[in-house]
């Protein structure tokens, strides 16, 4: 873990060390095992180090730096979402004020790692038993409201990173008036379903393999909010990193949809009504991942989801022809990515 001559002095590493020395004892951390375990698409990252404690070789730790991330918000998530019956890390140690946390390690084989024809009905059978354990503790006032306003928030990246900044688009009035009514209309729609807990990025990536514990592990969650009730069900769905035949997607919404309404969940009487709900709700959130792949290369330097982008506008341009309401986005879509219907979408 040492600096080489091209890369700036780490300086927040000797205090992590620092903080990990005096939990050696407590929690049989070693702290010059600490080595890189990931990084995600924020300011955190995460360190891997040997420990024994309550049977367990490894924990994680959090370093989320000040002023530009906040533990508060995923330690409370962690403690609601372990309340509702849903595997995710215990915060076995924090400093706050630093940023640090010391996590129990759920190791790294991912659902996208796991996942193929052979185990998929098996895994999401289980991510959608989980999510519907989260969706049944809800109630208001616990996480911050998934509101129009920070749903129209995320749409906004869309114009503004992916569109100008990385098609190099410029839109006139008229185009922005056409997307905006869309947006609206889009954000009408998904405001009126069901409201409960929502992980807000739950898909293969942040879900892992637990031998012997209650799949899915859950990582990544401190940005729940309560928001609309297909949200996380389109992030496990219709995934950025994975795709599978529409079939497919529409036979594992209906086996949730199924035992939602088992569990008593206030979802439509109606499937179609129901994937009518996932789809509007998948376009919001692909809008909105389209712009925040494009700001994470442009803006941050992490140019490999760039790779991402082509799965995550296909699933734009399908849900939007399927609805009238969207007629004049998708004719600026095939406007933004010089699109002729003979040849496909050009990047």
């Amino acid at each position: 873990m040492t600096d080489t001559p091209d890369t700036p002095p780490d300086t927040r590493l000797p205090a992590l060390q620092r903080w990990l020395a005096g939990l050696a004892l407590p929690f049989g951390v070693q702290p010059a095992s600490l080595r890189s375990a990931s990084d995600d698409a924020s300011f955190r990252r995460y360190f891997r180090l040997d420990a024994d404690h309550e049977g367990a070789r490894t924990l994680i730790v959090m370093d989320a730096p000040p002023p530009m991330e906040d533990c508060r918000p995923f330690v409370h998530a962690s403690g609601v979402m372990a309340g509702a019956g849903v595997s995710v890390p215990r915060v076995l140690a924090a400093d706050l004020d630093q940023g640090f946390l010391l996590l129990d390690d759920f190791g790294s084989f991912t659902y996208l790692q796991a996942l193929n024809e052979q185990t998929a009905t098996a895994l999401y059978g289980e991510a959608s038993a989980a999510l519907v354990r989260l969706q049944l503790a809800s109630r208001p006032g616990v996480f911050p409201e998934y509101d129009r306003a920070l749903l129209g928030r995320e749409l906004d990246l869309y114009p503004q990173w992916y569109v100008e900044r990385h098609r190099g688009v410029s839109l006139s009035d008229d185009d922005r008036n056409a997307m905006q009514g869309a947006f609206q209309t889009l954000l009408d729609g998904v405001l009126a379903q069901t409201r409960v807990y929502v992980h807000r990025d739950y898909h293969s990536r942040n879900l892992m393999v637990l031998p012997g514990a209650a799949n899915p592990g859950v990582l990544d969650f401190q940005d729940a909010v309560y928001g609309p009730c297909t949200y996380d069900l389109v992030s496990l769905l219709r995934d950025a990193y994975i795709a599978w035949p529409e079939e497919v997607v529409i036979d594992l919404a209906i086996r949730h949809w199924q035992q939602a309404r088992k569990a008593g969940l206030p979802v439509p009487d109606d499937f179609g009504d129901f994937y009518r709900d996932f789809e509007w709700m998948g376009l919001q959130r692909h809008l909105k991942v389209l712009g925040i792949f494009a700001r994470l290369n442009h803006r941050d330097g992490k140019s490999r989801y760039l790779a991402d982008l082509p799965l995550v506008l296909d699933y734009v341009i399908k849900a939007a022809t399927r609805y009238r309401a969207f007629g004049p986005l998708v004719k600026l879509i095939e406007k933004i990515e010089q699109r002729t219907r003979a040849t496909g979408y050009t990047f």
